[in-house]
C-alpha cells in the first residue's frame, strides 16, 4: 500500500485520516493530513526537528494524544510539519517531526486547529492488512 492521507467531512470541523502499510505509517500520514488542514504540505520545508513522545493504553487514545502533541508543538513553536517518523511499542510513541516556522505569506494558513477529538476516532488494521488512523479535529 502506498501511504497517503486524506480529509473527510464532518459538519463545521474536519476529519484527518492516515493510511499506511503499518500503524506507524498511518500515524505519519495523519500528521500530514493535519498540516494540510492549514496549508499545502508541499510548501513546508523539513528544516527543524522536534521530538514528540506520548503514551496511552490503546491505539486510538495514542493517536489522539499524538495529534494533540503535534497541535501543541505547532501552536507553541509556531511551526508546520512536513514529515514525521513514528515508532510505536507497548503503548508508547516516540517520533521526530520535521518542519519549519510558519511563513504567513508562503504558507497562507487557512484556519487554526484547536485540538484532536474523540469524534470518529478510530485506529484499525484493514482487511488488506494496511492500517487506518482517523479522527475529527476541532478548527
Amino acid at each position: 500500500m502506498i501511504p497517503r492521507w486524506e480529509h473527510f467531512r464532518h459538519e463545521a470541523d474536519i476529519g484527518v485520516r492516515g493510511l499506511g502499510a503499518t500503524r506507524e505509517a498511518a500515524f505519519e500520514q495523519a500528521a500530514l493530513a493535519l498540516t494540510a488542514v492549514l496549508t499545502d504540505p508541499e510548501r513546508v520545508a523539513p528544516r527543524t526537528s522536534v521530538r514528540i513522545v506520548c503514551s496511552a493504553p490503546d491505539d486510538a487514545l495514542l493517536f489522539c494524544d499524538w495529534l494533540n502533541a503535534l497541535i501543541f508543538e505547532m501552536a507553541t513553536r509556531h511551526m508546520l510539519f512536513a514529515r514525521c517518523e513514528v515508532r510505536i511499542a507497548d503503548g508508547h510513541l516516540d517520533a521526530i517531526a520535521w518542519g519549519e516556522s510558519v511563513d504567513v505569506d508562503r504558507h497562507l494558513p487557512a484556519v487554526e486547529i484547536k485540538g484532536a477529538t474523540f469524534t470518529e476516532l478510530d485506529v484499525r488494521r484493514l482487511p488488506d492488512g494496511s492500517w487506518r488512523a482517523q479522527c475529527v479535529v476541532d478548527v
